[in-house]
């Protein structure tokens, strides 16, 4: 039977589309955290929405099931296909096309497998901006964008990217296509679908298309950069930054002084830009698409403000695109950093913006007890409350120590967040690294209506099985 779905596959695809194994394969059976080894049947690559469709109908004939992929960019192993006999790998690469934009009704029609950096260059071409900011602009794409509600750096003001999406072509578990892309913002027709498809990390339908909403390109811009005494101070400010600049708080990042410490630490072009360090800093970006000069010196008189009250340190504030950049640089260098220093704990995590400097006030002592000497590296968008509250581990310890206190540590951390009301899967998506905790700290009835939806519109369970919620 093995041979035979393969030669069916190869009959709806071709047989360079159909990969086996060996180098070819690897690089979509590879998760770049490591946290993962996947492994499937084979590698499929459609053209089209058509052979999507009929690639479906050969896997529900044999009952194989199929793992969705995009740019394979995930941080939570939602692509990492985890059997290599019941599933494939159903890559969207080759959907990449920019099939619209509309300048008229301010919307661009993308496939899933474009680039993201590809379809907000198409945007920019046609005089608008696309605002969704992620650091893996060149690599990921925009289904797994859309699978995964991916969050980003301006989502305090631009939304996260369901708030982008106005229709989507999706292709459901039997094959059956769902054309919406009509770029309607009014439609009371019946139930949100499109935002049932979004965020579902490929576990309702396979998202092939999608009509985004697009923005007008920024004409005023300038970028802070604050050092601060406490996190009350960053909660306080970004408030009143964006009361000062009538909502226009594009980026709002806090960064504590040991995640600064380790950007500097390891990337040669990051240079802390005060002279004494400081127990937090915020990163303000401020942004309108109104021509005028009146948005900058509004920033700066707000600073100097706050600055005298002593609710900021010091700030510098960058004017020039390239100043904008270096202080920029300072938020993601972070990340790789955090990697070169040696094994991290990551969390995901989502808070009211109120309820921040109570959990870190409250996380931070307990961290030490249980690990001395570690490393918190938080940092993240205050503004919208989500945190990456990571740990890295102490200097003097292994790796592999470390690793032996993942399972408690994140217990501890999750269980506070739970107890706060928060989420501990913010805009990285669930995938198969946090089910088991999902079920655990979720309500027992919303567990029950995630399961009945999944069985609704994948009874036979074939749809990236694992991932989001078992059944």
């Amino acid at each position: 039977m093995a041979a035979e779905f393969i030669a069916a596959l190869v009959e709806v695809v071709g047989p360079e589309q159909v990969l086996i194994d060996g180098e070819q394969a690897a690089p979509y059976l590879t998760e770049w955290r490591g946290a993962f080894r996947p492994q499937a049947a084979a590698i499929v690559r459609p053209a089209d929405v058509n052979e999507i469709s009929r690639v479906l109908v050969v896997a529900a004939r044999y009952n194989v099931a199929v793992v969705p992929q995009a740019g394979n960019t995930g941080t939570v192993g939602g692509s990492a296909a985890d059997d290599a006999k019941g599933e494939i790998v159903l890559n969207l690469e080759r959907l990449n096309r920019v099939r619209e934009i509309d300048a008229h009704n301010a919307t661009m029609t993308v496939e899933a497998g474009c680039t993201l950096a590809d379809a907000q260059r198409a945007a920019e071409a046609a005089g608008f901006y696309l605002p969704i900011q992620l650091a893996s602009r060149e690599r990921c794409r925009i289904g797994g964008n859309l699978a995964t509600n991916a969050g980003g750096l301006n989502v305090v003001y631009y939304g996260n990217t369901r708030d982008r999406v106005l229709g989507l072509e999706v292709v459901l578990a039997d094959g059956r296509v769902w054309d919406n892309l009509t770029g309607l913002r009014k439609d009371n027709s019946g139930y949100d679908l499109n935002d049932l498809f979004v965020g579902s990390e490929g576990t309702l339908g396979i998202i092939t298309a999608a009509v985004l909403e697009l923005a007008d390109p920024p004409q005023q811009r300038a970028v802070a950069f604050c050092a601060l005494p406490d996190v009350e101070a960053a909660v306080t400010l970004q408030s009143r930054l964006r009361r000062e600049t009538g909502q226009h708080v594009v980026g709002c990042e806090l960064i504590s002084d040991q995640a600064l410490a380790l950007a500097c630490d390891y990337a040669s072009d990051c240079v802390r830009p005060f002279a004494e360090p400081s127990p937090w800093y915020l990163l303000v970006e401020v942004a309108i698409s109104a021509a005028g000069d009146w948005l900058t010196s509004t920033l700066k008189r707000t600073l100097d403000e706050a600055r005298q009250e002593s609710l900021i340190i010091d700030r510098v504030v960058g004017e020039s695109a390239s100043d904008m950049d270096r202080l920029w640089k300072l938020r993601t260098s972070i990340p790789p950093a955090q990697t070169a220093a040696g094994a991290s704990i990551k969390h995901d995590i989502s808070l009211p913006v109120s309820s921040l400097p109570a959990f870190i006030a409250d996380m931070v002592p307990r961290l030490h007890a249980a690990v001395p000497a570690i490393r918190p590296c938080i940092f993240g968008h205050v503004g919208d409350g989500n945190l990456h509250f990571n740990l890295t581990r102490p200097v003097t310890m292994s790796d592999a120590d470390f690793r032996s206190h993942e399972a408690a540590l994140h217990r501890l951390v999750h269980d506070r967040v739970a107890a706060m009301r928060g989420s501990i899967a913010a805009e990285h998506g669930v995938g198969r690294l946090k089910v088991d905790e999902i079920v655990r700290l979720k309500s027992p009835v919303e567990i029950d209506m995630l399961r009945a939806v999944k069985a609704a519109l994948d009874p036979g369970n074939r749809l990236n099985p694992g991932v989001v919620v078992r059944i």
